[in-house]
């Protein structure tokens, strides 16, 4: 399939439904020809880093998630503000972790990014615990809800004197604003059941990682019913790995290529070194590899053989374009309306999903 549109994807795009289609810059030494094997080209600086996100902006996608980690890679927000006067329309999704910065100061940098970016900032929440702690998960939710709320109100210019568990704060809002005079969205995901509790009441858009169809539509309706029991509404995002090819067989071929190399003590190591690696959501990844074919497939074009090499988000799918595009838009019907996708590695991978995919897909910021 060309990057024309084919006879089986001749669905109008004004009547398609409408989504956000983000991109990932491997922030967090997370690239890779071959998963499990280093390569110093493709660790991460600045210089690498950016010729992602400036492969994204040139490809045309609408924004592009920037992970946080604490003993991997570069730092997050040093490189969105390094990026911001280098681009024109790409909106950026600076990951945060929750307990590492006093709200308000927080409040004032990311309001400060927003300008610097012209009112293209989105936040993802992170409520994985902080180096060196370990807090329960009751807590380090309290704490993520309580953060969440400081955020939102000091974005919105509006004055706290909040008295919580983990912050007390009495203050006035920072007077740098964001571009639109309000919070930015805040992106947030966690399976367990204090994380979906945060996101019902205070996120906007709930994230998750790969699942079958069909588990997807029931955290689709959870959330929906968890956030309407606090007056609120969620909006749903998928976080998921690509692989697209001309073909089916090629695209399968470059699955299998990219676990050619890789050492399973290593792929054990990568997978145990995050600071989430025990989490919920992780585990449920792993259940996924466990109950993959032999081939590693969950499902039709739902790989998981990426979480060999990998903590977190752990299956792509793979296909041809046409398959891919079937794939999202079945995601799309049960609810999803923006997408993070990634692939190995990075820069070409998001090319190749920027050619062959992505001007089928009718998007745009949420």
């Amino acid at each position: 399939m060309s990057n024309t549109a084919s006879p089986s994807s001749q669905t109008s795009l004004s009547a398609a439904p409408r989504c956000e289609v983000s991109w990932f810059s491997a922030l967090c030494d997370d690239d890779y020809e071959f998963l499990g094997v280093r390569d110093p080209a493709l660790l991460s600086s600045f210089e690498h880093c950016r010729n992602i996100v400036l492969t994204a902006e040139k490809g045309g996608y609408d924004n592009i998630l920037l992970p946080s980690g604490y003993s991997l890679g570069i730092d997050t927000t040093a490189f969105a503000a390094a990026m911001a006067p280098l681009l024109r329309r790409l909106k950026l999704l600076v990951a945060i972790r929750c307990g590492e910065m006093w709200p308000p100061q927080l409040a004032r940098q990311l309001a400060t990014l927003d300008q610097m970016l012209q009112g293209r900032l989105s936040i993802n929440i992170i409520s994985s615990d902080m180096p060196g702690e370990t807090l329960p998960s009751a807590a380090r939710y309290t704490r993520t809800t309580e953060l969440m709320a400081l955020l939102r109100s000091l974005l919105n210019g509006e004055a706290v004197d909040f008295k919580g568990e983990f912050y007390q704060v009495a203050v006035e809002p920072p007077r740098v604003r964001p571009v639109s005079g309000k919070a930015p969205l805040f992106y947030f995901g966690g399976l367990s059941d204090d994380a979906r509790e945060a996101a019902a009441k205070g996120a906007d858009v709930y994230l998750m990682w790969p699942d079958r169809l069909g588990e997807v539509k029931a955290i689709v309706d959870d959330l929906s019913a968890r956030a309407a029991r606090h007056g609120r509404t969620l909006r749903f995002g998928y976080r998921v790995h690509v692989v697209v090819r001309e073909t089916e067989a090629a695209a399968r071929a470059a699955a299998d290529r990219l676990l050619s190399h890789l050492d399973a003590a290593e792929g054990e190591r990568i997978r145990k070194q995050s600071l989430d690696s025990a989490s919920l959501g992780v585990s449920r990844q792993a259940g996924l590899r466990e109950a993959s074919d032999t081939d590693g497939y969950v499902e039709e074009n739902l790989w998981t053989g990426i979480g060999r090499a990998r903590s977190g988000c752990g299956a792509a799918i793979v296909g041809d374009p046409d398959q891919v595009l079937a794939k999202l838009r079945a995601y799309q019907a049960a609810g999803i309306e923006a997408f993070i996708l990634s692939g190995y590695p990075h820069a070409r991978e998001c090319d190749l999903f920027a050619r062959h995919v992505l001007p089928h897909l009718n998007h745009g910021p949420l």
